[in-house]
């Protein structure tokens, strides 16, 4: 019984992987679509951008899990909110006295974190219904899901857009920039190639498998074709 029990229950380690692929916040659920299409030309921006918003995710479902049962449900999406908001005024903050070049790039997209989808999704759905070390590693995977997300839409825009990393020149003097990948068409035309890819790999995962599955299916004609040689 007990056996039964725990083979049911997800390990803490899958609470954190969901976020990071299964349930990847941008390339499976498709949210935060807006800073993930505006920020992304630079892998600055993006370095920023994602650690302020696991930072935010993280604080937020843990206070969340743990003050849910005291907030009133007619009130609890602007409980939410406000707590949000309070760990936003923070990372903003924080990143306007360590890089205040990149929080000017950045601009109001920081102030947004607030009404993120990725981080009031995670709180309504999962936070505000699991004790706080669950929702704590919920927060993880899928920040972490979407900070890679950004990295490499950002890495792709601003190596192939501008020819640098990190503001360092790595594809040389004559490469020959490809400035859309640089403009906001750019962040559509790299994320729509991503899920392109993704739905591929699917489709083509399944298609071995059903193949696969056919192999190994016994032939329906052996049966039939065995009793016509005994007849």
């Amino acid at each position: 019984m007990s056996d039964g029990t725990a083979a049911k229950s997800p390990s803490r380690l899958d609470d954190v992987v969901r976020g990071i692929w299964r349930e990847n916040p941008v390339l499976v659920t498709t949210l935060g679509l807006c800073p993930t299409l505006a920020v992304t030309n630079t892998v600055a921006n993006c370095i920023a951008m994602g650690l302020a918003t696991l930072f935010v995710l993280v604080c937020a479902n843990f206070l969340v899990s743990a003050a849910a049962r005291f907030i009133p449900n007619e009130v609890r999406i602007s409980g939410y909110v406000l707590i949000i908001a309070t760990f936003v005024t923070v990372a903003d903050m924080s990143i306007e006295a360590l890089a205040p070049a990149v929080h000017k790039d950045l601009g109001a997209f920081i102030a947004l974190i607030v009404v993120n989808c990725i981080i009031l999704g995670r709180q309504e759905a999962f936070a505000a219904k699991h004790p706080p070390l669950r929702a704590t590693l919920d927060a993880i995977g899928a920040g972490l899901g979407f900070v890679l997300v950004l990295l490499m839409m950002g890495a792709v825009r601003e190596v192939l857009g501008n020819g640098t990393f990190l503001g360092r020149s790595v594809l040389g003097p004559r490469w020959e920039p490809w400035v859309v990948l640089m403009l906001p068409p750019g962040g559509f035309l790299t994320l729509g190639t991503f899920l392109i890819a993704i739905r591929w790999a699917k489709v083509r995962k399944a298609a071995r498998a059903k193949a696969e599955a056919e192999r190994a299916a016994p032939s329906r004609n052996v049966p039939s074709a065995a009793a016509g040689s005994a007849g």
